[in-house]
């Protein structure tokens, strides 16, 4: 399936560039499932991320912050079914521990390893159990280990989110892969979710924050499923450079290349977490055209993705277009409420609910069968300048109360 400059990897998934290695195993922190996984690099990685902005930060997110400064990496270590955050000092050294210990199976030194962790919060990590899976998994790191590395990221996601590309850049095949999981405690910024990213494109260093800075703010920061902005959230991209093409820039015609690679994939797995959003029966494309800036289309995007009454009102399959255009009107975006457009759009077809700011006799019928579908566009027309956005939410169910009314036990 070709996409642009790249072509989709079937099956494809953080495993898929050359001299990277996973592998994920179960040590009984969850009840059940996987819930550890092991990512390698064979050779030294340059590396980025981008983590949460709670200012309650998670023990890992710490130390992968503080790991990324010190220099390249090989390892990256995550544990599902507890997420070490609000767990004071002994949380941080268990952390670090995390990372010891892996780099010790890898035979790599602790600062070369990130670590990350998801789950449940204020409770101590059971490192005996973390200890030996860190052990398992370094044992079973194959190039076939990216889906079980999916799967051993995953707490309430229902299934493993991940995808592969790849593209020539300088006459050298490229390939880019990635894991993500989420599917509550999903809101910007970051979209409260695990992301990791590997590439063996050699990269200008100092690009290679800003390429994915760039992804993201395209991806997972303009997906919502609850408004809720995690503890732990991180993405991470390793970029060790083996497919041996010339270095990309920002700026140039190789670079550009990556970088919408890039973007796509991330899209790719920021839709799949909106997709598996807890209790989610329907996924919500929400498309703003003609804003003044960017910013303001992203605004009013979100807006729109993050509120609840639109939310429940497209579960309920109700043709309210008056929810809409409220949370456009809170936004914070510049808008003229009187040159406002709104349609609903999908499999069924397509429906104009309001022009310049008011109601038309729209078909209710119609935008009935339009929202059955389970992947609906909202559009909104500003007709106030030529920037647009597009952000992504799934509904509100009463199954999103029932999975959160009980997540701990």
């Amino acid at each position: 399936m070709l996409q642009n400059d790249w072509q989709i990897i079937e099956a494809g998934g953080i495993t898929s560039a050359l001299g990277f290695q996973a592998a994920g195993v179960a040590c009984k922190i969850k009840k059940q499932n996987k819930d550890l996984a092991l990512i390698y690099s064979e050779v030294p990685a340059l590396a980025a991320g981008v983590f949460t902005t709670n200012k309650v930060k998670a023990a890992p997110v710490l130390i992968s912050q503080k790991h990324l400064v010190e220099g390249t990496i090989q390892g990256i270590v995550v544990n599902s079914g507890n997420a070490n955050a609000c767990t004071g000092q002994k949380g941080l050294e268990d952390a670090q521990k995390m990372t010891q210990l892996a780099a010790e199976a890898l035979k790599l030194k602790g600062e070369q390893v990130l670590v990350s962790s998801t789950g449940v919060i204020g409770f101590p990590l059971p490192m005996e159990k973390v200890a030996e899976g860190i052990k398992a998994a370094a044992q079973e790191l194959t190039p076939a280990g990216g889906l079980a590395a999916a799967e051993a990221i995953m707490t309430t996601d229902t299934f493993p989110k991940q995808l592969a590309v790849s593209l020539e850049i300088g006459g050298k095949k490229v390939t880019i892969g990635g894991i993500a999981k989420g599917s509550g405690m999903i809101h910007p910024n970051m979209a409260t979710m695990l992301g990791f990213v590997t590439t063996d494109a050699a990269i200008a260093k100092e690009d290679l924050y800003t390429m994915l800075k760039t992804a993201i703010d395209q991806s997972f920061n303009m997906i919502t499923v609850d408004g809720d902005t995690s503890t732990n959230d991180m993405v991470v991209i390793l970029a060790n450079g083996l497919a041996d093409n010339p270095t990309s820039k920002l700026g140039t015609p190789e670079g550009e290349k990556f970088q919408a690679a890039l973007n796509f994939l991330t899209a790719c797995l920021a839709k799949d977490v909106v997709k598996d959003g807890e209790g989610a029966t329907k996924i919500v494309e929400i498309k703003v055209e003609n804003a003044l800036t960017q910013e303001d289309a992203q605004k009013a995007a979100m807006a729109v993705a993050t509120s609840s009454l639109v939310k429940t009102a497209i579960f309920g399959e109700d043709a309210n277009w008056g929810r809409i255009i409220c949370a456009v009107g809170y936004s914070g975006a510049e808008i003229n409420p009187e040159k406002i457009d709104i349609s609903l759009a999908s499999a069924a077809g397509a429906e104009m609910m309001a022009q310049d700011g008011q109601g038309l006799a729209f078909d209710e019928a119609k935008a009935k069968r339009i929202l059955e579908e389970k992947e609906i566009t909202i559009l909104i027309d500003l007709q106030i300048g030529t920037e647009k956005a597009v952000a992504w939410t799934c509904d509100f169910s009463y199954d999103y109360v029932k999975i959160n009314a009980s997540y701990r036990s």
